[in-house]
């Protein structure tokens, strides 16, 4: 199993070094190596511009597919997406509740801190009330986390909404760009909160791949095993929770990454989550590096925001999967 497990993050490993080398060298101003120290304008797209996006594409799609494996085996369920828990909703709230109130300053960079703080704090406060309607007794009922998060996120999509018919011109601008998603405002500081996290969060889950198989037997199998389910539980999602919010404060809403990326694993590697997570986090920077490179490409020198490009791709990606449990559980009852 180990070694039927170990070319599948090499070869991931790889493909994330190519991703990172062509966010660094492509875009609307190509860069060749070779003549980085004949040409002085390079240094500063290269150093400036260039590899602090890119690192924070890397560590932003890590952290969102990594929250989506989690969530997908916490929840049992292929289509769960970190959006589910109210997350992406309470972040975008708090976030347009400081746009709209002082969005002038965001063009000089001073109001990137306290958006990303609001938002890491609105995300932080709906997902405490999902966990709190979702709680039976002592456990938490899984379908009741579910549709607390959607209502979650109904309610904080209405105060958005609110909110960007109060604000000005400039503050909806500000929120509309926001809500799509983007690294175009990456600068040094910008990966710094998930540069910390993200390797720690993987050294905390190394060890969980057979917990989670065992995961998926339910909880009274899973108990019958010695598994502690309340806790695998509430680590889990305190994990994905603590990701997801950091995720989407530097970057904006960048959706269906979470969901893609597990389910691809799925059908490459098999169902088992020995390898899953850090296999996740090496297949969603990767995908989001080359997702940003193709928005800064395709209306070159425009640039498309990278959620809406995940969202045209994600879309029918998830009416697919749809699809195809609605026909496994057809098939099933038959």
């Amino acid at each position: 199993m180990a070694n039927a497990r170990a070319p599948g993050l090499q070869a991931l490993s790889v493909a994330f070094l190519f991703a990172f080398g062509a966010a660094l060298l492509l875009g609307p101003v190509p860069l060749r190596p070779w003549a980085l120290a004949e040409d002085p304008a390079a240094w500063p797209i290269l150093w400036e511009l260039r590899l602090p996006r890119a690192l924070l594409a890397a560590l932003v799609g890590a952290a969102l597919a990594l929250a989506g494996a989690l969530l997908q085996a916490l929840l049992r369920n292929p289509l769960a997406d970190p959006a589910l828990l109210g997350v992406s909703g309470g972040a975008a709230l708090g976030a347009a509740a400081v746009l709209s109130l002082g969005a002038g300053a965001l063009a000089s960079g001073l109001a990137v801190v306290p958006v990303a703080g609001a938002a890491f704090l609105g995300a932080l406060l709906a997902v405490a009330l999902v966990l709190r309607l979702g709680q039976r007794g002592t456990q938490l009922d899984l379908s009741g986390v579910l549709l607390a998060g959607v209502a979650i996120n109904t309610l904080c999509g209405a105060g958005v909404g609110l909110l960007m018919m109060l604000a000005g011109d400039g503050g909806l601008r500000s929120i509309t760009f926001w809500l799509f998603g983007s690294l175009a405002n990456a600068h040094w500081l910008s990966p710094l909160p998930l540069l910390i996290t993200l390797p720690l969060t993987l050294l905390l889950t190394r060890s969980w791949g057979q917990a989670l198989d065992q995961y998926q037997l339910g909880d009274r199998e899973a108990a019958h095993h010695g598994l502690a389910v309340g806790r695998v539980q509430r680590q889990g999602l305190l994990v994905a929770t603590l990701l997801t919010a950091l995720a989407v404060a530097v970057a904006g809403i960048i959706g269906f990454l979470g969901l893609m990326v597990p389910q691809g694993l799925v059908r490459w590697f098999g169902p088992s989550h020995r390898h899953r997570l850090p296999q996740a986090a090496l297949a969603g920077a990767t995908l989001l590096l080359l997702a940003d490179l193709l928005a800064r490409l395709l209306l070159a020198p425009a640039e498309l925001p990278v959620g809406m490009l995940t969202a045209l791709l994600g879309g029918p990606f998830f009416l697919w999967l749809l699809r195809r449990q609605m026909s496994h559980s057809r098939a099933d009852g038959a």
